[in-house]
């Protein structure tokens, strides 16, 4: 951001021109862009249009030149538009009365006419950083909530299946490029998309996740491009969503085939001119977002079947990442079955060496229909169950034989046989949700909680 572009940008509102003019040529040598208005009409369109770090205005106007009603109405509307944008007023008819009816009504402070410089500019001066202090902080708290913050994206890839993934990686990850990964559930696309923006030009900026698919239809837009107070019964206040979150670094959309299909235009349309709207307001505002998307169903064909538009597409996948199911990349089993292993001794401070035979074998031989998130939920439970200083077969659980259920379904729990006609499910159709909730006669949020409740 350039020096101009990062001026506080001073919003002045007065019927005379004259006063408009002193106040210009005051604030000039303060490196303020200045924008005036002569009205309340005028200033609310402006504030609507673009974002404002202070506003001065005058109470009185043509309508009333007394009692300051215009002012304070104007007051109450600026607020509703924009609760972080400090209002100081000025009148040259105000009592003391007045200005305090116009602090009590959210006003920072007041000036009265004719002014004394010194005075006004330190007043202005303050609400500025304050509100800059208040918008970082507002920022900030919302970071908080979304980013995932953990230790350094570890993507383990021994095998030569995963060779073309970190090709592909070590290509796009430094550009801008707006990339698409795909694979069955659990693969560790969410890894891979870390990696990409912990080798990119915006390592140090954000990196904002949010699961499309796990976002009620109601709230997507709320939630990727925020709301304003009142847009709707509970927006209690001014939020931002995740595409500002991320300004400047990059936004990670999994599961982009779930974007309900009257969004996608919304969503385009922000991809593609790099603006976007608040919910309840028509200020449009810039934000720098690099794009990485997600998904482990099949875009092509949601595409030919009228769920997801094709310009869309074509916008999110620049450059495609496909990373192979478990099942393709044996090899790195046993490299990522002792790094699970490691990570989960110590968070329970467990004195575990390693696999016994055994178990290695078993893991090797299991069809990992879950793929690594199974195998890291397995490693799991083999920790909590160890009694040793090695892992056995029996601490997996991975008592059935890897691709057919030894089990009768007599001797069963209704659990049990719904996990194994899931299991069956998701490896019938290469671990696509969207495929195996059709077969099984779930919805796909309903599919995505068991896969969660099971490990799978």
């Amino acid at each position: 951001m350039t020096p101009a572009e990062n001026a506080p940008r001073i919003l002045i509102a007065d019927d005379q021109e004259d006063v408009l003019e002193s106040l210009r040529l005051l604030l000039k040598p303060e490196a303020f862009v200045v924008e005036t208005a002569d009205s309340p009409e005028r200033v609310l369109a402006a504030v609507r249009d673009r974002d404002f770090d202070a506003a001065l205005i005058d109470l009185n106007y043509a309508r009333d030149t007394t009692s300051g009603s215009e002012g304070l109405e104007l007051l109450s509307r600026l607020q509703a538009l924009d609760s972080t944008m400090p209002v100081v007023v000025m009148t040259a008819w105000g009592s003391v009365e007045l200005a305090v009816k116009a602090v009590q009504s959210g006003a920072r402070d007041f000036v009265e006419k004719p002014w004394d410089n010194e005075r006004l500019l330190l007043i202005l001066r303050t609400q500025v950083e304050l509100c800059r202090a208040l918008r970082r902080g507002q920022r900030l708290e919302a970071e908080n909530i979304a980013l995932r913050v953990g230790e350094s994206p570890t993507l383990i890839a021994t095998s030569p299946a995963m060779e073309p993934v970190l090709e592909l990686i070590a290509k796009v990850g430094p550009s801008d490029a707006n990339v698409l990964v795909t694979g069955e559930h659990g693969t560790g696309k969410e890894v891979v998309a870390r990696r990409l923006h912990s080798v990119s030009g915006r390592a140090e900026a954000p990196l904002v996740t949010v699961n499309v698919g796990g976002l009620p239809e109601g709230v997507f837009a709320s939630e990727l491009f925020g709301h304003v107070k009142g847009a709707f019964t509970d927006a209690k206040g001014d939020r931002i969503g995740r595409f500002e979150m991320a300004d400047g670094g990059t936004l990670f959309l999994d599961e982009i085939a779930n974007v309900p299909f009257d969004q996608q235009g919304k969503l385009l349309r922000t991809l593609e001119i790099g603006e976007l709207e608040r919910v309840g307001s028509s200020k449009t505002r810039a934000v720098d977002v690099r794009i990485l998307s997600a998904t482990n169903a099949d875009l092509a064909t949601e595409v030919t079947e009228g769920r997801f538009r094709e310009d869309l597409l074509f916008r999110l996948n620049t450059v495609e990442i496909r990373i192979p199911p478990l099942r393709e990349r044996p090899e790195d089993i046993p490299v990522l079955a002792m790094h699970f292993l490691g990570r989960v001794a110590h968070k329970y401070r467990k004195e575990i060496n390693g696999f016994d035979e055994a178990a290695m074998s078993s893991l090797r031989r299991h069809a990992w229909p879950g793929n690594v998130r199974e195998l890291a939920h397995v490693v799991e439970r083999a920790v909590l169950m160890a009694d040793g200083d090695m892992i056995r077969a029996d601490h997996l659980g991975l008592t059935q034989a890897p691709r057919e259920a030894a089990q009768s379904v007599d001797d069963m729990s209704l659990e049990e046989v719904e996990r194994a006609l899931i299991s069956k499910a998701m490896r019938r159709f290469d671990g696509n949700v969207s495929r195996a909730a059709e077969a099984l006669g779930l919805s796909r949020s309903a599919l995505y909680r068991r896969l969660e409740k099971y490990r799978l």
